[in-house]
């Protein structure tokens, strides 16, 4: 069952990865300008690689959710592979959230 010190932290989940997606392509759209390449391009560019990096991000490290995965698996705690596993598919919606949004700015799609 979701509590609210759960739904708190999925919420906010979505929003760093969210965030992360904006903000590190916009920045990085701003460092293309002042190099001479072509602003929406890398901003279309960079929205695709950093989706990873914005949920990775937003679990705050990888390596505490394999923590609890495994912990989960082996101690028979189920709820920390649940909780874990709902962490990972809201950083995900919010990456995903991101891309989407960034891809209506620039005008592209790779759908």
């Amino acid at each position: 069952m979701l509590t609210r010190e759960m739904l708190a932290i999925l919420v906010m989940n979505f929003f760093v990865a969210f965030g992360v997606m904006i903000g590190g392509a916009l920045i990085g759209g701003i460092g293309a300008f002042l190099v001479g390449k072509p602003i929406l391009a890398e901003i279309q560019s960079l929205s695709a690689s950093l989706k990873i990096w914005a949920i990775v991000a937003a679990i705050g490290g990888s390596f505490d959710a394999i923590t609890s995965i495994e912990r989960g698996l082996f101690s028979g705690v189920h709820e920390d592979i649940y909780k874990t596993l709902m962490m990972l598919l809201v950083a995900f919606c919010g990456a995903h959230a991101g891309t989407v949004l960034l891809q209506w700015i620039t005008g592209e799609s790779s759908f």
